[in-house]
């Protein structure tokens, strides 16, 4: 299908992409990646009037050292992410879910921060950066500021993002010693996830799902389980607590519930060391 009509701009700096958000309100859409919002577009399930082209703001295109925590620019591609050595060194459970976004041409052109704005909760990565307890960096006309990731995703593709503002920047704390896996099951390797799950085991474990609500979702019953010693299958047992799983021509509520369980199983077997089955 061909997209409704829309006016084109393209912003060359951060500020001047808010400018053109806050003129035109909510009929205008920042494009960067456009693997998110091109295809509603084209199935005219999104109409917007304006695209705000911000490809060319290379300036939020980084991954670095931020201390404590590693800082990640809104428009840096996917692939930068999965062969990132200070992601492989300080977080690599970001890097490894990374390799696993779409197909090559996706990842290439694709952005961390595209996919959190979005907020599909079958898209890898927003699981990741809630299991990781990340921060969402925004920038509007009153300046900027910090978003929780477990506050930042609100609805079935809805953010915390005011209308006005560009998500600038992802931080996501080093885990350096701590155990992660992530587990995603579909039927090709392309595929969105039918169910995924992103785990972070250590002092303070953090497990999310991919897929298993109209937000990616924390799993904090098995969090709970996990500091209280508990062994990984009987944690995994209470993955879909809490959940509100969707039904379509993959999977029903009901196989999502249980290959929730079984991958969180997975996860936390790998986390800890353990052989996964």
């Amino acid at each position: 299908m061909i997209p409704a009509k829309f006016a084109y701009a393209r912003a060359d700096s951060v500020d001047e992409a808010v400018a053109l958000l806050a003129e035109h309100g909510d009929d205008a859409k920042l494009l960067a990646g456009g693997h998110s919002l091109l295809p509603l577009m084209k199935l005219r399930l999104a109409t917007p009037a304006v695209l705000v082209d911000v490809g060319n703001l290379h300036d939020l295109s980084y991954i670095r050292d931020g201390g404590d925590h590693v800082a990640i620019g809104g428009l840096t591609r996917h692939h930068d992410v999965e062969h990132s050595d200070l992601l492989a060194e300080h977080v690599p459970l970001l890097r490894e879910a990374a390799g696993h976004v779409g197909d090559p041409q996706v990842r290439h052109r694709g952005t961390l921060g595209g996919s959190l704005a979005h907020g599909d909760p079958a898209s890898d990565l927003p699981a990741v950066v809630l299991a990781l307890g990340g921060t969402i960096v925004a920038r509007g006309p009153s300046g900027e500021r910090t978003i929780a990731a477990g506050d930042f995703f609100q609805g079935f593709l809805e953010t915390a993002l005011a209308p006005d503002e560009v998500l600038t920047e992802v931080r996501v704390r080093k885990t350096n010693g701590d155990g992660w896996a992530f587990e995603k099951f579909n039927r090709r390797a392309q595929d969105w996830a039918i169910v995924g799950v992103a785990a972070v085991t250590g002092d303070d474990p953090g497990v999310a799902l991919v897929n298993m609500g109209s937000t990616p979702v924390r799993a904090t019953a098995v969090e709970e389980r996990v500091r209280g010693g508990a062994s990984a299958a009987d944690a995994a047992d209470a993955a879909d607590e809490g959940t509100d799983p969707p039904s379509d021509l993959n999977a029903s509520p009901e196989f999502r519930r249980h290959l929730a369980r079984v991958l969180t199983r997975r996860a936390l077997e790998r986390a800890t060391g353990g052989t996964a089955s």
